[in-house]
């Protein structure tokens, strides 16, 4: 059997702020962007080429069992690029506060920035 990993899931505190982060700086492309149920809003974002979305909510948080993350918590998500440095050069002309291309593992490509 075959498995996908199409949505992820971010709480933030400004789904707006968080929106204009992801489709502004990042240049995701906004899929959803709707109330689902009285006060509960969801916007979906795709990044350029990917076959995986985040899901931006503030309350979504409210009706699942488990504890509820805190807004900016969730890290360690990775963009893939096949061109750090032109990726580099793209999002901090769009005003991304971006570290340099850091060649962790330069023989394989494992080149990193952080934002």
């Amino acid at each position: 059997m075959e498995y996908t990993l199409e949505v992820i899931p971010l709480p933030v505190s400004d789904v707006d702020r968080a929106k204009e982060f992801y489709r502004d700086k990042l240049g995701f492309h906004v899929d959803i962007d709707t109330e689902v149920m009285p006060g509960m809003r969801i916007v979906q974002l795709t990044p350029p080429g990917s076959g995986c979305s985040i899901a931006l909510a503030d309350t979504l948080w409210d009706t699942m069992d488990g504890p509820t993350p805190a807004p900016g918590s969730y890290q360690g998500l990775q963009l893939c690029v096949a061109d750090a440095k032109a990726a580099h050069a793209e999002l901090t002309a769009r005003g991304l506060e971006i570290s340099e291309p850091v060649a962790h593992a330069p023989q394989d490509g494992g080149t990193f920035m952080y934002f």
